[in-house]
């Protein structure tokens, strides 16, 4: 979201706050193949150990499922929230600059 910010304000293109939200939803949009692939990648890898059974099983069961639940959190947060706050933090930076959407 930062780096598609100031590639937008570098090129003149933040007039107003619909600009602002075209930036942002650019650099979310960036963000979603690779944060997919990390969250599949990582996931895949602990299903084993969640479905495992034997010795040791349930303690690394009670490892992994928050690990598994804090991967699709962080996925959540990153493509949902983040863009949330950051739109937040730079509308109020640059409120002089900008004109209220209409």
């Amino acid at each position: 979201m930062g780096g598609s910010h100031d590639e937008a304000k570098r090129e003149g293109k933040l007039r107003n706050l619909t600009d602002l939200h075209e930036a942002i939803i650019h650099g979310a949009v960036k963000r979603i193949r690779p944060k997919m692939m990390t969250v599949a990648a990582a996931s895949m890898g602990l299903m084993p150990i969640m479905w495992s059974v034997g010795t040791g099983a349930d303690l690394m069961k009670r490892v992994a499922a928050p690990m598994v639940g804090g991967l699709f959190t962080s996925f959540i947060m990153e493509l949902m929230v983040y863009p949330v706050i950051y739109l937040l933090w730079r509308r109020k930076e640059l409120q002089p600059n900008l004109t209220p959407l209409s």
